[in-house]
Parts: C-alpha cells; structure tokens; sequence
C-alpha cells in the first residue's frame, strides 16, 4: 500500500453524483479501462452511478491492447473479470500491425484514440471516457510548458472535447491519482501496475519524478491544475475577440481575403496574433502553424503597417502581402518553381 493512498480519501456517493452529471444526458458511455487504478476506479464508480437512476446512460467498457508487453493480454482478461462482475460489456481492442521505432508513446496514445473512436461508432453514438487525474493535467502542463507552447496549449486537457470525431470526457480530471487508489483499497479492487509508468526513457515519467520536488516548492499538481483552469478562461476570453474581429476587418473576393490590418493594429498583439491565424486557416484550413513563425511574422507585419511600409511574407501554405495603406492580402501561396522563392522568406 502507497502511502499517500492510505491517507487519501475514498471518493464518496456525493462526489461521484457531482463529477459525473454532466454525463447524465448522453445515451451510452465507453470508459477506457486500462487496468490501472485510475480507470478501475472510474468504471466501477460511473457504473454504480449510471444504475442509481433510471434514464441515465448504458456503460461499456474497453481496454485497448498494444501489443507491446506480455502482460498486456492477462491485465486486459482481468478487466474483463471485473467488467463480468458488473455486468458491463467489454472489448478488448488490439493495436495490430508493426510498432514504430521511435516516438512509440505518441503513436500508442494516437492508436488508443482510433480504436477507442471506432469501438464508440460500433456501439453506435457512445461517448468515450478516461480517467485522467489532476496528476496528469499537472504533467501535461509542465511538458507543455517546456515545449514552448502558447496559452492555448496551457490550458491542458479539456474536460470535453473531440478524439477521431467522437466525444471524449474527462469527468476526474479535479481528482487527485491517489484518491482513485484510496477508492479501488476502499472497494477491494484489484488492479494492474504498468512499468511502463516508471521507464524513465519516457518523458511523462520523468516529470511525473520531478513532481513531489515541486510540490516542496509550492507547485503541486492542485496549482498547476488551478493555472490551466485560469488559462482556459483567458483563452476563451481572446478568443471570442479574435472570432468576432474577422468578419469585422476583412472581406473575401477572388484574389482572396483582404484584412484591414491597420484597423487590427489598434488592438494588443495577442489579438492581431490570432485574428492573423484564424485569416490563415480561412485560406489554408488543412495547414500546421508553428507558433514561433506565427508570431514572428504577425509581428513584423505589424511594426511594417505602423510605418506604412509594404511587406510581403509566406506562412502556412499563404502568401501575405501588405500594402502601404495597411491592408493585408491572405491567398492560398501558388506552387512553387524549383530555385524560385517569395519575397520575405
């Protein structure tokens, strides 16, 4: 028994009541259980609660199989067990064909998703939930933030959202790991312990080590989960403005969109940051921004519509041109010919 599990608290009737209401609309439910403390304790939990009222949702139940350690097979047959005892229907869905030899985490957790997505269509119409903690929202925060990535990546993981085109919910993201111990201890649930979880080749376990030194510093997971939450506030906030200032500053023609980009200068740069990536993604809605060149080259054209100057830039599969009484053109940049490249690259 860890520790802080036996001091932690078992989470209660009442709680579950609270975390999962915002559930309680849909007609069916898909919890990822992959055997671990976290996601036993969510399905036994949603379970009691799905059957406590008549009209809330159907549970099913899925462990998603990666191929990648022997013990996978018997844990994923344990949850079945666990799944027969409540009567839940389980699937157990396999990650086939050949591993990549390098970033084998990302690509497991983007297969996880699919076959997720896929059992949910099955099932016809079911939303996905996984038991992420507040320990993982802290985690996803830090790798965030030494990625360098903008407030719209520090928000961290959404309660709701959007995996393969089906719903994913995210009821435990305010709940500590180690109160879903105390859970499973309390109800004398067996689980499974993924070494994984401690392969430091692995860069989600190597902040996950760092954390208790953090934590002596006052930057525990409950802080870091609080600053993602102010995070997503803020964003929602920058976000609305930059939705509403695009229709307001820019036209479409043929040749493309035409912005008003000195009437966008007399807002903050945040702003003219974000009304420049949504007027790209108008012209080019398939195409990747790095953050970094977004900024770079929203700024520069900035600081050239303040001289009234004329700049011409390329960005995201665009061509923007600048002229001197301020406006921006955004059109989709015509193909290349080999050793001939755009002004301002």
């Amino acid at each position: 028994m860890q520790p802080a599990a036996a001091k932690a608290v078992a989470l209660s009737e009442a709680e579950a009541e609270a975390l999962f209401a915002p559930l309680a609309a849909e007609e069916r439910l898909l919890v990822a259980v992959s055997g671990g403390p976290d996601s036993v304790a969510l399905l036994v939990l949603l379970t009691d609660w799905a059957r406590a009222c008549a009209g809330r949702p159907a549970i099913h139940a899925a462990t998603v199989d990666h191929g990648l350690r022997s013990e996978a097979a018997a844990e994923a047959a344990a949850v079945g067990l666990i799944c027969s005892g409540l009567a839940v229907h389980h699937a157990v869905l396999r990650w086939e064909g050949e591993k990549p030899g390098s970033g084998l985490q990302e690509q497991a957790r983007l297969a996880r998703y699919e076959l997720l997505a896929g059992q949910a269509r099955v099932l016809g119409g079911a939303v996905i939930v996984t038991a992420h903690t507040l320990d993982d929202q802290a985690e996803t925060l830090l790798m965030r933030m030494a990625k360098g990535s903008g407030p719209a990546g520090l928000v961290g993981m959404r309660a709701r959202t959007v995996k393969e085109g089906v719903p994913l919910a995210r009821p435990l993201l305010g709940v500590a790991k180690q109160r879903l111990v105390a859970t499973c201890l309390a109800r004398g649930l067996d689980h499974a312990s993924d070494p994984s979880n401690e392969d430091p080749r692995f860069i989600r376990v190597r902040w996950r080590a760092l954390m208790p030194q953090l934590a002596e510093e006052g930057l525990t997971p409950t802080r870091l989960a609080q600053l993602a939450s102010r995070l997503a506030r803020a964003e929602q906030a920058l976000d609305q403005r930059a939705a509403g200032l695009l229709p307001a500053l820019s036209t479409r023609g043929g040749d493309g969109l035409r912005l008003d980009f000195v009437g966008l200068c007399r807002e903050p740069d945040e702003i003219v940051i974000r009304v420049l990536a949504r007027a790209l993604a108008v012209s080019q809605p398939e195409a990747e921004m790095r953050l970094e060149r977004l900024e770079s080259c929203a700024l520069a054209l900035a600081e050239a519509a303040r001289r009234g100057a004329a700049l011409r830039r390329t960005l995201a599969g665009c061509m923007l041109r600048l002229t001197g009484d301020g406006a921006l053109m955004v059109a989709p940049e015509p193909p290349r010919r080999r050793g001939v490249h755009p002004e301002g690259e």
